[in-house]
C-alpha cells in the first residue's frame, strides 16, 4: 500500500510549540504527474551510466515505497526539532 497522508511537523527554538501540517500523498502525486517521464528517463540514463539493472533499481524503488507507511522519522537538537511521519 502506498502512503496515504505525510505529517510533517516542526518547533522552533525558545521552547515554541509543535507546528504541524498534513500533507495528502495522492493529491501531491497527481500535480507531480507531469515530471514522471524526465525522471524514468533520468533514472534510467543513471542505471545504465553506473552499470545498474534497471527491473532491479524498480524492484527496490516500489520495496521502499511500499515500507514508508508507518514510519516515523524524529530530529531533535537544542531547542529546534523537526518530525516526519508517514501513515
Amino acid at each position: 500500500m502506498i502512503p496515504q497522508l505525510v505529517t510533517i511537523g516542526w518547533r522552533r527554538g525558545g521552547g515554541g510549540r509543535w507546528r504541524r501540517m498534513h500533507v495528502p500523498v495522492l493529491p501531491v502525486l497527481v500535480v507531480l504527474s507531469p515530471l514522471l517521464l524526465p525522471a524514468v528517463l533520468g533514472g534510467l540514463i543513471a542505471c545504465l551510466v553506473f552499470d545498474v539493472s534497471p527491473a532491479g533499481a524498480l524492484r527496490g524503488a516500489g520495496r521502499l515505497v511500499w515500507a514508508l507507511p508507518g514510519t516515523r522519522f524524529e530530529i531533535e537538537q537544542g531547542d529546534m526539532g523537526v518530525l516526519v511521519n508517514v501513515r
